[in-house]
């Protein structure tokens, strides 16, 4: 799992209390640069923030419902966006009274909904827009921004997800980060 300094890890803290306050949108932390997948919080500190009994969590896990990734000995380990499900889901269950099949039904619109947005986003973003990357000495360069590049981008995190981890190499695997270029 993701290894983050306590800064990063408080930074993550107040996005979750944000999302569950009602006060942030995954969008709105996706764009400020949280990586909204990286599985960060346990069972207790999950439940902590989202104000539910940690037994909900494993109720809404064996569901199907909220599903958080799992460390390498088992544990559960949930993401902003797992946080944000879950407050959904409660909010539509317990002030809503709807069943929990429907819940899993509306979050997963909802998401779809979440993802198209997105898209219709970044396809409207101008073709010449630029973006900063380092060339091979270590330099900034402006580079414009193509929608080849953002595929590839997008292809690159799905290939590093798939790839099995192993020993050491867990905690790099789970992360979204890649590191282009090193030290001699």
């Amino acid at each position: 799992m993701a290894r983050v300094t306590p800064q990063v890890r408080a930074l993550y803290d107040m996005c979750a209390i944000a999302l569950v306050e009602g006060r942030a949108d995954l969008d709105g932390a996706d764009d400020v640069g949280f990586d909204i997948d990286m599985p960060l919080f346990t069972v207790g500190h999950t439940a902590q923030l989202a104000d539910m009994h940690p037994q909900t969590l494993r109720q809404y896990d064996r569901l199907g419902l909220v599903t958080p990734q799992r460390t390498e000995g088992g544990a559960r380990r949930y993401s902003l966006r797992d946080i944000h499900r879950l407050v959904q889901a409660q909010r539509l269950s317990q002030d809503e009274g709807i069943n929990l099949a429907g819940v899993a039904r509306i979050l997963e619109l909802e998401e779809e909904n979440r993802q198209l947005r997105r898209q219709i986003k970044r396809l409207r973003e101008p073709e010449d827009s630029s973006i900063f990357a380092a060339d091979a000495d270590g330099g900034i360069m402006q580079v414009k921004r193509s929608r080849r590049a953002r595929m590839w981008r997008r292809d690159i995190h799905e290939d590093t997800r798939a790839l099995p981890s192993s020993g050491t190499d867990a905690q790099r695997s789970t992360s979204r980060s890649m590191v282009i270029w090193g030290y001699r």
